[in-house]
């Protein structure tokens, strides 16, 4: 009969190791304030992870305190190996223990003695206080502490990162080691450790000090027999006259690794509870520390804590106003619910004097050229928002009429979160949103772009400390999700009234932040005009040839096939080629292929690696164009058709202001700034797919050289100057100088390897990545094309080494037009952290200026293309690339419009070129002059 579970299970924290494991398995992470949090937040992971699955009745946690302990004392050299940790992770301890406090977990550490002591202390007088009559858990990173393991106390430890975990008992120690766990010790003290410069036995390893023990059961009784001469041919002379010379060693590495059961310490851990007193210090400390992530991972069923940070008091008053008053500083919420003519009159009244509202709409679906408004929510008043109902949207009272005027007004400065989402929605229910003044989504990318932490709900958390209402409580999850047209109404009206509540609450924060970092410009002059250039491209959208694709699928499916069979050929066996680590007990074990980095995995097969063994064996080549061919397959060739609009006809991707760092634009749903310009046959063609509609041609204007010009214009460069300025072809001018051929010599491989060596130096690339760019010189030969290049452009690589001296000097770079990114991760200890920094430090600039550049002239050329809808439609943006529909006969004229738009969008001290292009589909396409 299996063993009933005791009542009370403790659980014991190994603090230190915990630490170490969480700071090794999360990137580099900081907050906003630039505080490293990646340690805390690993930590904070396998903390609130190990209370649910262990469901604790008691916690304690344990760490080492800074200073000698007695093993230090008794052997000098103790842990002298062990090389000192980053500054970022030592920095993050007082943190986690604040995190372990606010969690009302006990924190038990004492001078002298290590956190393994003070666990095995506080294991052993729990089972001998309970007589044995409970469970012991011991959560930690590494396995010293199975010598702790009996029939009361067990290991959680983590095996592979933070997700990976495993439970030794007795019979897990034993089918692991093939020891009882009190032989760990002994096992250790003839292996050693050379993590805690523990010596051990020198010349014996684990295999021989397991069977050691094994066969002699303890140190102590090894050791007699060998003095007493019984050991018979069990040890070889070999290996016993290391034994005898290292008895010492062995004795002391008995004493060094044996945990203290006996530790002074005054005990006391309480029954674990987490109330809601608790949970309000975490949700501070976790606001500090930007972790909403983690706040539904909090302890549940402890006490009577709750996934929302307050205990919420809610009255209805005469009016139907939703009242709630929150304790956790954000003040009173009163919420009215718009359902007939006389509240539309009394929000109408009150909304007539206001200056500006936050806007919210709620929809029956995601896709904004679909999606229905089923009601909006409106705040003008921090507190207090109104949620009306699309009935009386649409009713035809004289107040609803007067509402909707209000929300066109251009009197009335409107304020959303992911505006452009409510624009398009809007426009479906014949409103038209304006103006756009405020979008808190956008201020906040802006004021720190290197996270991507933007939803309401985080901000709301990390500026205001107040958890919104999550929309899975009204909707729920998976098959069962409802519509938002489906919930009641009065539970939507508050979920909408918060939401547009917290937009205006957030606004206050930000406007002023924008104007202390100088941001007022970039937000107000480029990327609010933008949002409704982007909303006209998106509800647009392009013509998909959706028969060219079904066909370009059957190629595909048949190549594919073929190469399964080659590849299953040559490697003289049927395996599974999607699997890394099949492939790689192909190539590397079977093939015996030189063999790349390791990873998580085994020997890597990443495309890098691949690329890099072309031309050792045939099947590499066929590996990548398998890879290939089934990525276009399931990214386009038949991603693509399925997600045309039943009801337009077209592709409507959405485009994204917040998610480049360095301000580009991205593209989602689906991606079409990665569709393929080159490469396989098939991926080639993809394309061709894109067309325009009958009567109309696809017209392409795309800046020429863009990031160099920038780089010429901003580095002041005497001679990248004059080649643009000349209108030279800056490639075959540096292949001249790295080479050194005139220009009339420069083959197309030397252009095409200088090409790569203008972008790569531009962007930090070393000799070592340039090498294996150009893939035939060695590293020496690619530092000395650099050294020539820089020796062409001098003031390029002074303005490259300005931008590193300022980066380190503020944390932060500015482009030209103002825009900011911040690089807390400069001040790194990690010298790959640092270098990465710079690298994108040097980009931004460029990049940022690109990127503005374009934006510019995206808004110009909107306003121009106004009323023209029958003419002319702006369709894509693709990096460098503007993408239009122009009727046939208006192409000529449309042409001379534009390219002066994007040429003089922004003044460079370099000629700006746009070339055009046009044609039937985007694949074929031809110059325009």
């Amino acid at each position: 009969m299996a063993k009933k579970r005791s009542e009370n299970r403790y659980m014991l924290i190994d603090g230190n190791a915990m630490v170490h494991r969480g700071y090794h398995a999360v990137p580099p992470l900081t907050n906003k304030a630039g505080e490293h949090t990646n340690a805390v937040y690993g930590f904070t992971m396998i903390l609130l992870r190990a209370i649910k699955e262990l469901k604790p009745t008691h916690i304690a946690c344990s760490f080492d305190l800074a200073g000698p302990t007695f093993r230090d004392e008794m052997y000098s050299d103790y842990k002298a190996t062990r090389v000192k940790g980053d500054d970022e992770l030592y920095s993050q301890f007082p943190r986690v223990k604040e995190v372990v406090r606010s969690l009302n977990i006990p924190i038990f550490e004492i001078a002298g003695y290590e956190a393994d002591d003070v666990l095995g202390t506080l294991a052993t007088h729990i089972c001998g206080e309970q007589d044995g009559d409970c469970e012991v858990m011991i959560v930690t990173g590494d396995l010293d502490s199975l010598q702790l393991v009996n029939d009361c106390v067990k290991i959680y430890t983590l095996r592979k990162g933070i997700n990976d975990t495993a439970v030794y008992d007795i019979s897990a120690v034993k089918e692991r080691f093939g020891l009882t766990p009190l032989q760990m010790i002994d096992y250790k003290s003839l292996r050693g450790d050379p993590s805690d410069n523990i010596k051990g036995v020198k010349g014996i390893g684990e295999k021989t000090a397991s069977k050691l023990i094994q066969d002699f059961e303890s140190l102590d009784n090894l050791y007699k027999q060998i003095s007493v001469g019984k050991i018979g041919d069990k040890i070889k002379p070999r290996i016993l006259k290391m034994l005898v010379e290292g008895e010492e060693s062995a004795r002391q590495s008995y004493v060094l690794s044996k945990i203290v059961c006996d530790v002074p310490l005054d005990i006391n851990i309480p029954p674990y509870e987490f109330t809601s007193k608790q949970l309000t210090k975490t949700l501070k400390i976790f606001q500090e520390l930007e972790f909403k992530s983690l706040i539904d991972k909090l302890p549940k069923n402890y006490t009577n804590a709750t996934k929302k940070n307050v205990e919420i008091d809610t009255i209805d008053d005469a009016d139907g106003r939703h009242v709630s008053f929150n304790h956790a500083g954000i003040g009173e919420q009163n919420y009215v619910l718009i359902d007939t003519s006389a509240k539309v009159k009394k929000l109408v009244d009150e909304m007539r004097d206001q200056k500006e509202t936050a806007i919210d709409t709620e929809t029956d679906q995601l896709n904004p050229i679909n999606a229905q408004v089923i009601g909006i929510s409106i705040c003008f008043k921090g507190g207090q928002a109104y949620y009306v109902t699309r009935q009386m949207l649409d009713d035809k009272s004289a107040s609803s009429t007067e509402l909707r005027e209000l929300i066109t007004s251009s009197k009335l400065a409107k304020i959303g979160h992911n505006i452009k989402y409510d624009f398009l929605t809007l426009e479906n229910a014949e409103i038209k949103l304006t103006p756009l003044a405020f979008d808190t989504m956008i201020a906040a990318y802006l004021l720190n772009s290197g996270t991507r932490q933007y939803s309401l709900s985080t901000l709301a958390f990390n500026e205001l400390g107040y958890q919104m209402q999550l929309i899975e409580d009204l909707i729920g999850k998976g098959k069962n999700q409802l519509s938002m047209k489906d919930v009641e109404v009065d539970k939507v009206s508050w979920y909408a009234s918060e939401d547009a509540d917290i937009t205006f609450r957030l606004k206050k924060v930000f406007e002023p932040l924008l104007k202390k970092d100088g941001l007022e410009n970039i937000f107000n002059d480029i990327e609010m005009p933008l949002i409704p250039v982007l909303a006209q491209m998106e509800r647009n959208g392009i013509k998909l040839d959706a028969q060219l694709l079904e066909k370009l699928s059957g190629r595909a499916e048949k190549e594919i096939m073929q190469l399964e069979k080659d590849i299953y050929k040559i490697a003289g066996l049927e395996f599974n080629i999607a699997s890394p680590k099949q492939l790689s007990e192909v190539l590397y074990e079977k093939l015996s292929l030189t063999s790349g980095k390791r990873n998580k995995t085994g020997l890597s097969t990443a495309a890098g690696v691949l690329e890099q063994l072309i031309g050792e064996h045939p099947i590499i080549e066929k590996i990548l164009n398998y890879r290939e061919l089934t990525k276009l397959q399931s990214t386009y060739l038949q991603a693509l058709p399925a997600m045309v609009n039943s009801r337009t006809g077209r592709i409507h991707t959405s485009y994204n202001q917040t998610i480049a760092a360095t301000g580009r634009l991205s593209s989602t749903d689906p991606n079409l700034q990665n569709i393929p310009v080159r490469g396989h046959g098939i991926g080639a063609e993809v394309r061709k797919a894109f067309i325009a509609e009958n009567g109309y041609k696809l017209l392409s204007i795309d800046y020429s050289q863009m990031e160099l010009r920038i780089i010429a214009h901003l580095s002041h460069d005497a001679n990248m100057l004059k080649v643009f300025q000349n209108n030279e072809d800056i490639h075959t001018n540096t292949a001249s100088a790295v080479f050194g051929v005139l220009p009339g010599e420069v083959t197309d491989d030397m252009r095409r390897d200088a090409k790569t060596i203008n972008f790569g130096v531009l962007y930090g690339l070393s000799s070592f990545g340039l090498a294996s760019r150009i893939g035939v010189v060695s590293r020496s030969e690619a530092k000395d094309f650099i050294d020539k290049y820089f020796a062409e452009y001098p003031e390029v690589q002074m303005y490259l080494e300005e931008i590193k001296a300022q980066v380190h000097e503020n944390g932060y770079i500015r482009n030209e037009l103002g825009r900011i990114r911040k690089f807390p991760e400069i001040r790194s200890s990690q010298f790959f952290i640092r270098a990465a920094a710079e690298r994108a430090a040097i980009n931004f600039p460029i990049q940022g200026l690109q990127a503005d550049v374009l934006k510019i002239a995206m808004i110009n050329i909107f306003k121009e293309l106004a009323g023209k809808g029958d003419e002319i439609r702006m369709l894509l943006q693709v990096h460098d690339e503007l993408v239009f529909e122009v009727r046939e006969d208006k192409i000529e004229e449309w042409v001379k419009k534009i390219k002066p738009l994007m040429t003089d969008a922004v003044k460079l001290s370099v000629p700006v070129v746009a070339e055009a292009k046009v044609g039937d589909n985007w694949g074929d396409m031809q110059k325009f002059e």
